[in-house]
């Protein structure tokens, strides 16, 4: 990029936005920050920061790292799970002295699978005010890119490392029609989903959401037969952050689905459209207009 095209970017009416918002005091900010490339920080976090009086954060040295960056030098204090209650008293004293206090974790948000929801418990204890910065987020990232098409989905974040625990706890989500949503380390993938595999059906469609917005960002799909396979091929793919999305359960309304698209495709093969849409809604009592559709796509996809 150009000094111009930078200057030019620096001149956006947008780059002024963020200054022009609501920032009052005495307010804890939960802000979510890159998952791994930098630039994905908003300009409303970048604004919190600089005017926070102070950041409390997991690691110092990380989110030193990613101030930094962005030239910003601000008072931090640790605040992660061995430490959160003793920090959320220091953190609500000085937002009484109305302090502005940025909350972050080593990466995406704060209090979803990292540390903080004890802060933000104790801030709103206390009766103080809590706006959250919203961005980055692995779980949400990876629905976006997953395919699988279902309106819910159910976070369930780190399975228990012990395989019974494991292994118990999956067998309560054996129904759940929703996509269910995983964190997994690298070192655990592979037991990861060798539970997966023995507590639902192979057929289940299984995303592999690896090292997102990295260098080496990986997303594959498949049926969760061939999922432990697919992870053995390649050495390098037990390694980096993962987010493993498995297919919901089928209800009863998708089964009944299934069986109809099942029936429409036999009759395509010797019948016209509308003949075939008729006689598979007779057969399977679903909507004659929409398997029509369906009818129709189908011949076009062939």
């Amino acid at each position: 990029m150009t000094e111009t095209q930078s200057s030019q970017i620096a001149q956006l009416p947008v780059m002024g936005e963020a200054a022009q918002q609501s920032y009052p005091t005495a307010t804890l900010y939960v802000v979510a920050t890159p998952i791994g490339n930098v630039t994905d920080i908003t300009l409303r976090a970048l604004h919190v920061l600089l005017l926070a009086d102070v950041v409390a954060c997991e690691d110092t040295r990380k989110t030193g790292t990613l101030l930094t960056r962005f030239g910003l030098n601000k008072q931090m204090i640790a605040a992660h799970q061995h430490n959160e209650r003793e920090v959320a008293e220091k953190l609500v004293t000085r937002l009484r002295a109305g302090e502005r206090v940025a909350l972050v974790s080593d990466a995406g948000t704060p209090a979803v699978s990292d540390p903080g929801a004890r802060i933000v418990d104790a801030v709103r204890d206390a009766g103080l005010n809590v706006v959250p910065v919203p961005g980055s987020s692995a779980a949400i990232a990876a629905l976006s890119a997953s395919g699988l098409v279902n309106d819910r989905f159910y976070f369930v974040g780190f399975l228990p490392a012990k395989t019974k625990q494991r292994e118990s706890e999956l067998a309560t989500l054996k129904a759940v029609p929703a996509t269910l949503v995983f964190y997994e380390a690298p070192h655990r993938i592979t037991d990861c989903v060798e539970s997966l595999v023995a507590a639902f059906e192979p057929t289940r469609q299984v995303v592999f959401a690896r090292e997102l917005t990295k260098l080496f960002e990986e997303i594959h799909r498949c049926p969760l037969a061939d999922a432990l396979a697919w992870v053995k091929a390649d050495a390098n793919r037990e390694r980096g952050e993962f987010v493993v999305l498995v297919e919901g359960a089928q209800t009863e309304d998708d089964e009944g689905d299934v069986e109809a698209e099942r029936v429409l495709r036999i009759l395509l093969e010797e019948c016209s459209v509308k003949q075939a849409a008729a006689l598979a809604a007779q057969i399977t009592g679903k909507k004659k207009n929409a398997l029509y559709e369906r009818a129709l796509q189908i011949k076009g996809t062939d």
